[in-house]
C-alpha cells in the first residue's frame, strides 16, 4: 500500500502539462486538465509504451506510439488500436501540495 507522494505545488503544473512521479516503481502522469488535476499510469493499454509526450488536448492523451487517444479524467480508451482504459490513480492538494497515490494494493 502506497502513501500520498508530493507531486508540486498547484501552480508548477500549468493547464495541459503534466509531471511524471514514481510512485512505488510505477510511473504515474500527473496532468493539470482545466485546473483539476489527474493521473494516469505511464503506459499505453494498447501496447506497453510510455504515455509521456504524447500530444494533450483538453482532457484527452494521444498515445505517442501508436495514435490512440484516451480520457485524462477517466483513464477510458477513446480511439482504436487502443480498447482498455488506462490505469487511474487518485489526486488530491494537500498542504499547498499536489499529491497522488497507487491505491491498486489497498
Amino acid at each position: 500500500m502506497s502513501g500520498w507522494v508530493d507531486v508540486a505545488a498547484p501552480d508548477e503544473i500549468e493547464p495541459g502539462k503534466y509531471r511524471l512521479v514514481d510512485v512505488d516503481d510505477a510511473p504515474i502522469l500527473v496532468f493539470n486538465v482545466e485546473g483539476e488535476f489527474h493521473a494516469i499510469e505511464d503506459m499505453c493499454s494498447h501496447e506497453e509504451y510510455p504515455m509521456a509526450g504524447g500530444e494533450v488536448k483538453g482532457d484527452r492523451i494521444t498515445c505517442p506510439q501508436h495514435g490512440a487517444e484516451f480520457c485524462l479524467r477517466t483513464g477510458a480508451a477513446l480511439t482504436a488500436p487502443a480498447y482498455e482504459p488506462l490505469t487511474t490513480f487518485p489526486v488530491r492538494i494537500h498542504e499547498g501540495m499536489v499529491q497522488v497515490r497507487d491505491d491498486r494494493w489497498d
